[in-house]
């Protein structure tokens, strides 16, 4: 019997960097699976480099929380109706929608109702709040992969077609990971203390969290001066954003600030200082005992924390269903609490234990993800052909 030639049609939107290497992973094991494949939509520099063909520049997708959606919203519709039209006169075999869940639950909707199969991959937190957009997504979606196995129960107990995958981090980064290698190539000293502080990779996280954790950083050196600083910035524009609240601030730090190289600064770093997010979750990974603070603008507060579900707001926390790190949001996001917590840790003989915690969740978020995603997409597809 000879093999089909028509290549399978499929379309992916990410809509900002961490979807894209998501994106990325997804693409590489795909084409594993499937001979021969078109591919369309949305996506960054990483899935590109994977031959992904992006209609439009993904910053043009790039917003926070409900105010910056709000303001982007005309552009946003007009991006989704493109899509739209697009695929209902030129239908892909499968769309599957990247985390994004403003923009991609809404399309979705509309191309399943077109007879596209539909898969999202990154639930939406409706573990944390507004449970009820469960129904929104069972009428969305003919497939949802979740990164975390709470997710997977809360779905199957409203009959949503769901498979836990683990999480493409939890693969990629090792379960020892020996921390000196990275020190000596930043520029550090095995006897040094290190904080890593990640305030963000966003200019709208930059600009509520940045002066924050330099205060906290200028607090933490009265106290212990010999302490040194690692920041990792995402891009150019948002290193001299902080650059320049460092000048502003006028304190005299030891700290460098690094292109990129999270993962190298948590590696290379005692103990973090990360905003909350998924750097929690990448610093969790390598084992790093740290502090977590969050804040954002009054409206997303005043809207969203009525609605919370969950007594915390970092993954580890939530991995682990108790408190593992400290947390400190919004009105408690203050200097003194932050850096008093610091310098306990830095005096606790209590990370070793909290370490083994890590490891042991690591281990269970480690399912080859991609591998599982993608052969659950193939299998997704086969079903509709027999």
């Amino acid at each position: 019997m000879e093999t089909s030639k028509t290549p399978t049609r499929i379309a992916i939107v990410a809509g900002e960097a961490s979807g894209d290497l998501l994106g990325a992973g997804l693409i590489r094991e795909l084409k594993k699976h499937l001979p021969l494949i078109e591919w369309m939509g949305i996506g960054g520099p990483e899935m590109i480099r994977e031959g992904f063909n992006s209609l439009i520049n993904i910053q043009r997708l790039s917003v926070m929380g409900i105010s910056d959606t709000l303001l982007h919203y005309p552009k946003l519709l007009q991006i989704r109706k493109m899509l739209n039209k697009e695929w209902k006169k030129n239908p892909p075999d499968v769309f599957i929608g990247i985390d994004y869940p403003y923009f991609n639950l809404s399309l979705e909707l509309r191309l399943k109702k077109l007879g596209i199969k539909t898969v999202h991959l990154v639930s939406p937190k409706i573990w944390a709040w507004r449970q009820k957009r469960v129904f929104y997504i069972k009428e969305a979606v003919d497939l949802m992969l979740t990164l975390f196995p709470f997710e997977e129960n809360l779905y199957k107990k409203y009959d949503v077609p769901v498979r836990y995958i683990g999480h493409p981090l939890a693969d990629q980064i090792e379960l020892n990971i020996e921390a000196e290698p990275v020190r000596k190539q930043l520029g550090f000293l095995p006897q040094d203390k290190i904080i890593s502080v990640l305030p963000g990779s966003r200019a709208s996280e930059i600009k509520y969290m940045g002066p924050l954790f330099i205060d906290v950083m200028h607090e933490l050196n009265k106290h212990m001066p010999e302490l040194q600083f690692v920041v990792p910035t995402a891009n150019a524009n948002l290193k001299a954003l902080f650059s320049e609240q460092i000048q502003k601030k006028g304190y005299n730090l030891k700290l460098k600030i690094l292109d990129g190289q999270s993962r190298e600064a948590l590696i290379a770093a005692d103990f973090a200082l990360v905003k909350s997010g998924t750097a929690t979750l990448e610093a969790m990974l390598l084992k790093r005992p740290m502090v977590v603070a969050f804040k954002w603008s009054a409206l997303n507060h005043a809207i969203i924390a009525p609605q919370l579900k969950i007594p915390y707001i970092s993954l580890p926390n939530i991995l682990a269903n108790q408190q593992l790190i400290p947390e400190f949001i919004q009105s408690e996001a203050l200097v003194q609490p932050i850096a008093h917590k610091i310098l306990q840790l830095f005096q606790s003989a209590a990370s070793e234990a909290l370490k083994t915690q890590f490891a042991s969740i690591h281990r269970h978020l480690r399912q080859n993800a991609n591998q599982q995603a993608a052969l659950a997409i193939s299998q997704l597809l086969e079903s509709c052909r027999s």
